[in-house]
């Protein structure tokens, strides 16, 4: 991937990377959210990846440490770092489980450089060869950028 970390990259941060970084206090998921909101990553953001986010947010899986506003406000940040995406094409089927086809979709439309997950065993092995596009893990990510 050769980027430095000077450039801003666009990427999509899967739902599950959100969480592990917000449950821990380190780690590479936390890394990342950090990337995100000190602009050296561009967190794209399209309808359902948004919503994704939004529901599982007002899961009961987190602790009364935060109320359900206070876990929605935590959006704000990288909701201002990020960039909104329109998807005018569908790259569908593709991916293994269809819930994860718009990741591929929000990348192609926001030319993202990489997708962070921890799925990445379905992501990886979709349908179509997407040459520039790649999928990274949070600390394959972390390494790559480095």
């Amino acid at each position: 991937m050769a980027h430095t970390l000077s450039l801003m990259i666009p990427v999509v941060i899967d739902t599950n990377v959100l969480v592990a970084g917000l449950r821990s206090d380190g780690g590479a998921s936390r890394a990342v959210l950090r990337l995100a909101l000190q602009g050296k990553i561009e967190p794209l953001f399209g309808n359902a990846l948004w919503l994704e986010y939004e529901d599982l947010l007002g899961r009961p899986v987190w602790t009364d440490a935060a109320t359900s506003q206070e876990r929605h406000q935590v959006l704000a940040a990288p909701a201002r770092v990020g960039r909104w995406v329109s998807i005018y094409y569908g790259w569908r089927p593709n991916l293994p489980d269809e819930a994860d086809n718009h990741l591929i979709e929000l990348a192609m439309a926001g030319g993202a450089a990489a997708i962070i997950t921890h799925n990445i065993r379905d992501i990886r092995h979709g349908e179509l060869l997407l040459n520039r596009l790649r999928v990274y893990t949070p600390a394959e990510f972390l390494e790559k950028t480095r």
